[in-house]
Parts: C-alpha cells; structure tokens; sequence
C-alpha cells in the first residue's frame, strides 16, 4: 500500500517457544539423579531395565555371592526390600548378578546404596566381563542410616556374558544394595536423545510474519535472518603467541566467542620472582580478546599441583603462605575484576594438596571465601580432571566432587558463594554413558557446568573421539558453555591441535567447524526464507542474537529496508511475544 509515494510496511515478529514437534518412538533418557541421602531409596530407574529383581522385592532371586561374603535379605520397618553382603573379608566380596552385555548398545546404570558402618564408605559399581576386563561403571560415597544414589554407565568392545557386583576397600561395613537398574540403549536411541535434547535446550521456534501498515499479510516475502552472536558459549584456548600472529587471530576470531589464556593468567607467569608483578602479556592478551567481543575465564587464581609452584613460594612457611596467596588472590582479581566471566578459584584440589599440606586442610575453602569478598559477582569454578573422563580414578568421582565442592560451601563465610563446576575433560577414549549419568549426577546441585579444557590424546581416533564427545557434552540440556584446550604453539599443543602451522585445518579442527556449522554457533550463521500465504515463516533457531529484514516483496519493491534485532531465547512454556518492525520504501 502506498501513501505520499512512500510504501510503508510492517514486519511483525511472533517468537514462540514450543516443545519439538517431531515424533521420536525411541526410549527416552532419564537425566535425574540424586545426590541426597535418603530414608529409603528411590524407584529403579526404567524399572531396573535388564536386571532381575531390581528391588529386591523377590528375596534374593537373581542375585548371588561374589568372593567371600554372605548374603541377606533384610526389609525395613517402612516394608523397603534390600540386599545385604556382610562378613567381608575382601573389597571385591559381596552382591553380584550375572547378566549379558550387548557389544553394539550403550548402557547406563543406577542403584542405591547403603553401608553399616561408618562415614563417606566409596563403593564402586563393577563389570567382571568374559574375557577378563572390570568395567569401572559408577561410584558413589556411601553413609550409614540413609541412602546414596549411584549413577554410571558402560559399554563393552564385544557381546558377552557379565557380573556386576560392588566393591569396598572397606571391608569392615557391610554394603546394602537396592533398586538396581541396567538399562541398555540403541545407537540410534542415543542419538535420538542428542536430536531432542537440542530442539529442546539449544533452540526455539521463531514464527515470523511480515504485514503491511493495515496488518494484512504479505506473502512470498523474502525474510533475511543473520546471527549476530550465539546465546551458547563455545570457545578455545588461547596463548601469548596469537598476540603477533595475524593467520592465528583470523582462524581464532572466526570461530569463537570465549577463550582462556593457556598459562598467561597462572601465577608462575605473573610472580616469577617474590614481589616482582608482571600482568604485560596477560593484559595484552585481554585487550584482544575485548576487541574482538571474546569473553574470557581466568585461569587459574591457584593451582594444587606441587609441580607447577613457584621456586620461592614452595620455602615458605604455613604464615608466609598464607600472606602470599592472600597478596596474590587480590592482585590478580581486584586487576581483572569485570574484566572476566570466570574464575578457576583452586585448580585441581582433589587429585593434589599443595596448598592443605603446606597450610592446613581448609585452605581452599577460604581461598574461596577471600575470592567472593574480592570479587562476589562474578563465578567461581573448582576445575577438576578425570570427573567425567576416567570411571576408575576413585580420587575424583562426581560423589568425590561434590563432597569437596560440599565442604567448601559449608566453611563458615562460605553459605552464599557463587560456584559453578569445571570438568576439565583431557580424555584418552571416551566412554560415552559414564560421561553423560556423571554429569547428570553433577547436575543434580543445581550449579552451573562448564567443560572447561576439552582434548584428547593423540591416535588415530582423535577426531572421532572429539566428535562423540563434542556432541554428548553439548548435547546434554546442564551444560553452560565449553572451552577446546587447543591453544596453538609452533613446537605442537598441549595435548590436540586443531590446525598445522599454516592455520590450515587438521582432522580434530574440522570436526569443530562441522559442528559449529551444524549447531548455528559459527559466525554468519544466515539464512533466507520465503513467507507463506499468510505471510507466516517459521524456523527453528539456535539461542542467539539476530537481525532480520525483508529483502524482497512479490507485489512491493523494499528498498533501505530496516534491520530489526531479535533475540532467539529459552522459554520454559510457550508464549507469543509480538515485536512490530516499521519498513519503509
């Protein structure tokens, strides 16, 4: 419609937020976990799946010795069934059930535990399979008086027969065993989980109508929608030597959002010596990372790890330790404040006591309460290896974790900090259900989660390996953000490149751009589209800023058409926010 030889229309944005509408006939996940310590336990998840009385409920069929113990089938004053292996003279004695393991299916599993005695017992969830192999399938930190919920998950090279049965070095308490699940999963099932996980986590539907300035619709319009910025933070690591690089800078800026400095930040690059500061690289590198709109997380305040101390804090005394680390947490965090989105507060203080043996066992509980008063806005991360990426390393369970991460919230002081979780994620091969039930279980603290130094070892399944765990971690709805740990250098990275020296991609790097692509998180993710009758589009969009405009009328010619900005966001129900757009020819 044309009035005073102007054309005036209107572009009128519906962003509705629903649930995927595709039919997925595949079993479902169950994300849930538990990670309080319960008067009776839970239901078994999937009815127990493939095990045989689950509950207990049928005595003890199904369910035999392992080693030496002696069974009992025992039942509360509530009417709660259970299993009990008591007289154990060896950590692997106790319950067990025989079953057979598929080769080709992907398993998780569950069951609530219990001990007679004592406090903080760890129990482990064993596979003995047929040739041999114990399959470390979850963990948990077992209590007397209440139980504990144990999530894991597994998956064999070959088909074959298997017994599960559950170990304790503590062979002094008797373990209870109850609602026991073992639920296995196709493939297609699990990549079924990743498709509606995205549709329900990672995007929204946006329904778009383009009218005229009387609000009747134009159809066949040519709708114009460009990414500005993704909503998810995905990034990589970087080092100094992208400072005097221009083939990095353009590789790295056109493709991630959020970065953190390899070593730049860590103490022993900026106080070599005692009382000698030097922030220069460090404050090179974040004047980078700002011009180019690169968020950044410190790493790290402190790390526990006695190998990467500093020659002249290591002769200090319980006192002069305590001073340095209070002149250091204030250095760096009254410097960098507002500056960064996150700080790794206390590195790796599960597998290494640097700081507890030097100063005492609460060490990084007030190292924490001292960053909150320095900085209490921004989160503080306890980062962590092998969390998720190693099922047999008993220092660093989800349980182990969340123990740790327990007793630094309840120092005195400490009540109101804002943590979140870092998973470090350098794995050798993955295994894909124990990363997703640990993180689940880690979920259950209602803290954000990060993937914070994501790599794996060289061999000749690197890609792969990268790919299957890119989409598990991305894919699962209490992931917050994800970091690669592959910051460049000449001589070879840390542990995975993702480009030769020539910037050109190796395997490991295109499968980051595949997915980035897939996803919508690269930079100028854009497409076009045309209206319908009604002059209605609808996409499905990944969570983000836009900016979209009609480029092209059937019956109108658009010219300096306004660019509208829109903001793709999650909704936890479905709502209609109409946004009116006035363009002008």
């Amino acid at each position: 419609m044309t009035t005073g030889g102007k054309s005036n229309l209107l572009l009128l944005l519906l962003c509705t937020f629903l649930f995927p509408r595709f039919e997925v006939n595949a079993l479902s996940y169950d994300y849930s976990a538990s990670i309080e310590c319960l008067e009776n336990p839970h239901k078994p998840q999937y009815g127990g799946g493939i095990i045989v009385n689950p509950e207990l409920n049928h005595g003890l069929r199904g369910w035999s010795t392992f080693g030496n113990a002696k069974l009992q089938h025992r039942e509360s004053q509530a009417g709660n069934k259970f299993a009990v292996a008591c007289n154990r003279n060896q950590p692997h004695a106790g319950i067990s059930q025989k079953t057979y393991l598929q080769g080709n299916k992907l398993y998780t599993f569950s069951a609530w535990i219990q001990v007679s005695g004592g406090r903080g017992v760890p129990v482990t969830a064993i596979f003995k399979t047929s040739s041999g192999s114990f399959i470390h399938a979850g963990a948990i930190v077992a209590e007397s008086n209440c139980w504990s919920m144990m999530k894991g998950g597994l998956t064999v090279n070959a088909s074959g027969p298997a017994e599960l049965y559950f170990e304790s070095k503590s062979t002094s308490v008797d373990i209870w065993v109850d609602s026991v699940s073992l639920q296995q999963f196709t493939e297609k099932e699990w990549k079924s989980h990743h498709d509606q996980s995205i549709e329900k986590n990672r995007k929204s539907n946006v329904r778009i109508q383009a009218v005229d300035a009387e609000g009747n619709p134009l159809r066949n319009a040519t709708i114009s929608i460009q990414q500005k910025a993704p909503s998810f933070p995905f990034g990589c690591a970087m080092n100094k030597n992208i400072l005097a690089n221009t083939a990095y800078q353009n590789w790295f800026t056109s493709r991630f959002g959020v970065t953190t400095f390899e070593n730049e930040m860590k103490w022993y690059s900026t106080e070599n010596s005692q009382g000698k500061e030097d922030y220069s690289v460090a404050d090179a590198m974040l004047q980078f990372a700002k011009q180019h709109n690169i968020a950044v997380r410190d790493h790290n305040v402190f790390w526990d790890d006695p190998q990467y101390q500093l020659g002249w804090l290591t002769s200090l005394d319980k006192h002069q330790l305590a001073l340095a680390a209070f002149k250091r947490l204030y250095s760096v965090m009254n410097r960098y404040k507002g500056q960064v989105v996150a700080w790794d507060v206390v590195n790796e203080n599960l597998h290494f006591d640097f700081f507890e043996s030097k100063w005492g066992k609460n060490s990084s509980a007030i190292l924490y309460n001292w960053a909150t008063k320095a900085d209490g806005e921004t989160t503080l991360f306890m980062n962590e290896f092998n969390t998720i990426e190693e099922s047999e390393d008993g220092d660093s369970t989800p349980a182990k974790y969340l123990q740790k991460l327990r007793d630094i919230q309840a120092f005195p002081g400490n009540n109101n900090l804002k943590m979140a979780i870092g998973l470090e994620s350098h794995f050798r091969s993955p295994t894909i259900p124990y990363i997703r039930s640990s993180i689940d279980t880690l979920a259950a603290a209602n803290l954000p989660i990060w993937i914070t130094e994501l790599d794996i070892q060289s061999g000749p399944n690197q890609a792969w390996y990268l790919e299957q765990i890119m989409r598990e971690v991305y894919t699962h709805p209490k992931i917050q953000g994800i970091i690669i740990w592959a910051a460049w250098r000449p001589e070879g990275c840390y542990r995975m490149c993702l480009t030769d020296n020539n910037f050109k991609n190796l395997p490991t790097g295109d499968v980051v751009d595949k997915l980035l692509s897939e996803w919508g998180l690269k930079a100028g993710f854009a497409f076009s589209a045309t209206t319908d009758t009604n002059g209605v589009f609808e996409a499905s969009l990944p969570h983000g800023d836009y900016e979209v405009q009609i480029t092209d009328l059937e019956s109108v010619k658009v010219s300096n058409a306004m660019v509208q900005g829109l903001n793709v966001a999650a909704s936890s129900s479905a709502s209609q926010q109409p946004l009116l757009v006035q363009l002008a020819a």
